[in-house]
């Protein structure tokens, strides 16, 4: 394995040094760039919690799909049961006279946080709200959430409903990447069905009005689960999803997640210091018609580092070599490894910038004759591995 320090030249406009650690007074949170898909920050992150409200966005997913499929459009009306007027906590107040639209419970499950309305959904799509929350846990577990199983459709205390602050931030990255044309709805501040619950009529999310970029997700709270917040905010060409619950009041969660975006922002940046195509080393070339070949990463490197004092970044390329021809342009050949204080590595494929053919017949013959002499000499056969 052929292994060498990264050439400074490459890194030399970037300084780091370990970010300002983040101290919350959440009992569980989360936080993700998601530009760059950087963990920036995780206490008790893998452990199953109870969600409260903020498991809706389950509830939403699942929808979302659904009119994704073609199952619903946004006109599609859906029946209210006993069951679901009969919900307490935040509602839309629908009884079984209603019928409203998939539009409308998606703005009364998001704004109003409406636990009527998440039953409707899980009855028009699963039946009965324990089949739907069986749906849920699959679905969970496709989508990699390990640690998040269901109860219910809308966050009410369940013994079996709990979410590790991971497997929501995973759910809130896929509502805004793979349904970005619903995604407005969570920045809606107010919604009225029918004029009914004015007081009820105001999004929870603390965030919406405070300029820093801040568009959704959704606010949660029990008596078990404490005060919580799913939230995403965009700053520039960055946007961070983050967690955190099991704080004391509204007060204290607003307060904290104000904190969690000037902290992710403030206290990284985002760099490209290596572009698509820029050769990051050569490889030795065996057999070929030309002696080495350059590796190169297919993409920009995009990158997030501590923004606050100087320091360095340390890289390494890795390769097995001797490579032998004939090499493809573009085929993978080795990697290079970035580690920066207080973040997780980071790892680029680098691919052959160039096609390499075989040697032809003389080359290739005296390549036999050198091993043969090796061999006779004492020395082996060529080495696979150059250190």
């Amino acid at each position: 394995m052929r292994r060498l320090a990264l050439l400074a030249a490459a890194f030399a406009a970037i300084f780091v040094l370990p970010a300002r650690a983040f101290e919350t007074r959440a009992g569980a949170a989360f936080v993700l760039d998601v530009t760059t898909g950087t963990v920036l920050f995780e206490k008790e992150a893998d452990v199953p919690l109870p969600p409260a409200s903020m498991s809706k966005l389950m509830t939403l997913n699942m929808l979302f799909e659904a009119l994704a499929d073609g199952r619903v459009s946004m006109e599609t009306r859906f029946g209210v049961s006993e069951r679901a007027q009969a919900m307490g906590g935040s509602t839309m107040f629908l009884n079984t006279t209603d019928r409203p639209t998939v539009e409308e419970l998606i703005q009364g499950i998001i704004v109003q946080s409406g636990n009527d309305a998440c039953v409707v959904v899980a009855e028009a799509l699963g039946g009965t709200e324990e089949a739907f929350a069986r749906m849920m846990t699959e679905r969970a577990r496709a989508l990699g959430m390990m640690n998040s199983t269901f109860g219910n459709s809308s966050g009410w205390p369940h013994p079996d409903q709990r979410m590790s602050m991971e497997d929501l931030a995973i759910l809130a990255n896929r509502l805004i990447t793979e349904f970005p044309q619903y995604y407005h709805y969570f920045s809606q501040t107010e919604f009225l069905f029918d004029g009914r619950a004015p007081d009820n009529r105001r999004n929870r999310n603390p965030l919406l009005k405070l300029g820093i970029g801040a568009d959704g997700l959704k606010t949660g709270h029990t008596e078990e689960a404490g005060y919580g917040l799913v939230g995403s905010a965009r700053q520039g060409d960055r946007r961070i999803v983050f967690v955190i619950s099991g704080l004391e009041s509204e007060k204290a969660r607003a307060e904290e997640s104000e904190a969690v975006i000037n902290w992710a922002f403030r206290q990284f940046a985002l760099r490209t210091p290596v572009k698509a195509g820029d050769r990051m080393a050569e490889a030795q070339v065996w057999l070929g018609d030309a002696p080495g070949v350059g590796l190169v990463p297919a993409t920009d490197i995009e990158m997030l580092i501590p923004a606050t004092q100087r320091d360095g970044i340390e890289a390494t390329i890795s390769w097995n070599g001797p490579i032998e021809a004939p090499i493809a342009e573009g085929q993978e050949l080795g990697q290079m490894v970035i580690t920066r204080s207080g973040l997780p590595e980071m790892t680029v494929p680098l691919y052959a910038e160039a096609a390499v053919g075989k040697a032809g017949f003389v080359p290739r013959l005296q390549a036999a004759a050198s091993k043969v002499i090796d061999m006779v000499l004492g020395g082996g056969a060529p080495e696979t591995a150059a250190n």
